[in-house]
C-alpha cells in the first residue's frame, strides 16, 4: 500500500486494521461504550495540527495515538478525500479547506450579541460599571446590549439608543473600520459642530481623532459627568464588527490608578471576545 511503510499486502492491510485496534484511551473506553474509534482517531489527527504544526505524517499520527500505520490508513484516506487533510507529500499531510470552510460557517452563525452578552455581564461584574455593546449604522452607534451596574450613580444607555459616533467613544472606535475617503463619504452633508468640544468640530479635528483612536486601539472620552472607555472587536476575517466600552460617573473614572486597570481590563474582555468570534487580530 503506498499510504503505508509497511510491506504487507491489502488484505493482510485490513486484518492488521481489525486486529491491531490499540486501545485509543482505555480511560474513555471505560467511560462510554459508544464511542466509535475511528471517529475519535479522526478528530484527533485534526487536532494535532497547531500554528506550530503545520504539517504532519502518517507515522505523526500513529506514533500520537499508538497504533500502526495500516490502521490511521483509512481514516487519513476518508479525511483527505472529504477535504479536511490535504496531501502534500508521501505519507505528509496539512489541514485540507473544508476545516476552514467548517470552521467559518460556524462562526459566521453566532450572533455578536450572543457571543458578547456573557463577556460584558463579567467585565460589569469584575468592575462594577455599566458596559455597552454597540455597532455602527450611518453615522451612528447603536446600542445592542447593555450589562448595566445596579448601583446608585450608573451610565445607562438603553438598548436600542443612538448616538453620533463622533461624540461617543465606542463610535470613534466603530469609525476605525474606514479609510479618509470612506469617513469623508459618509460625512459630506453632516454637521459636526452640533454638539460642544471635545466632540471633533469639523471633519479634520474627526480624522485626527480617529487616526489617534486607530493607532492606540481604545478611546476615552468625557461627557456629561462621565467617562467612558472603549475598543474593537473584530470577526474571523478581521474586520471590525463591533465595539465594547466600560463607563461610569467621573467619580469612579477619574482614579488615575484605577483608569489604567479599568482599561487593561477592557482590553482583556475585548481579546477574549475576539478569540471567541475567532479573530486573529490582536492588541
Amino acid at each position: 500500500m503506498s499510504e503505508s511503510h509497511t510491506s504487507r499486502s491489502p488484505g493482510q492491510d485490513t486484518a492488521a486494521a481489525v486486529t491491531s485496534e490499540p486501545a485509543l484511551s482505555v480511560t474513555a473506553s471505560r467511560e462510554n461504550d459508544y464511542i466509535v474509534p475511528a471517529l475519535f482517531r479522526g478528530l484527533k489527527i485534526l487536532e494535532m495540527f497547531s500554528t506550530s504544526r503545520k504539517v504532519l505524517t502518517t507515522n505523526d499520527f500513529a506514533d500520537e495515538l499508538g497504533a500502526t500505520n495500516s490502521a490511521i490508513y483509512r481514516i487519513v484516506t476518508t479525511l483527505t478525500d472529504m477535504g479536511y487533510l490535504k496531501k502534500i507529500a508521501r505519507n505528509t499531510y496539512e489541514l485540507g479547506p473544508q476545516v476552514i470552510t467548517l470552521g467559518f460557517s460556524y462562526l459566521a452563525s453566532r450572533d455578536v450579541v450572543d457571543v458578547v452578552a456573557p463577556h460584558l455581564d463579567n467585565l460589569r461584574d469584575q468592575t462594577t460599571l455599566s458596559c455597552h455593546l454597540s455597532i455602527r449604522e450611518g453615522t451612528d452607534a447603536i446600542y445592542l446590549y447593555r450589562a448595566f451596574a445596579a448601583q446608585r450613580m450608573s451610565v445607562n444607555i438603553p438598548i436600542g439608543s443612538r448616538l453620533p459616533c463622533h461624540v461617543s467613544a465606542m463610535g470613534r472606535i466603530l469609525l476605525t473600520a474606514l479609510d479618509d475617503d470612506g469617513l469623508q463619504q459618509l460625512y459630506r452633508q453632516t454637521r459636526l459642530d452640533d454638539y460642544p468640544p471635545p466632540a471633533p468640530q469639523n471633519l479634520p479635528a474627526l480624522k485626527e481623532a480617529i487616526d489617534e483612536a486607530r493607532t492606540q486601539g481604545w478611546v476615552e472620552s468625557r461627557s456629561d459627568y462621565a467617562t467612558a472607555i472603549a475598543t474593537g472587536l473584530h470577526d474571523h476575517t478581521g474586520h471590525l464588527v463591533g465595539a465594547i466600552n466600560l463607563s461610569g460617573p467621573d467619580g469612579m473614572m477619574n482614579d488615575e490608578r484605577r483608569l489604567p486597570l479599568l482599561r487593561g481590563a477592557l482590553l482583556d474582555c475585548a481579546r477574549h471576545i475576539n478569540h471567541e468570534l475567532g479573530s486573529l487580530h490582536r492588541r
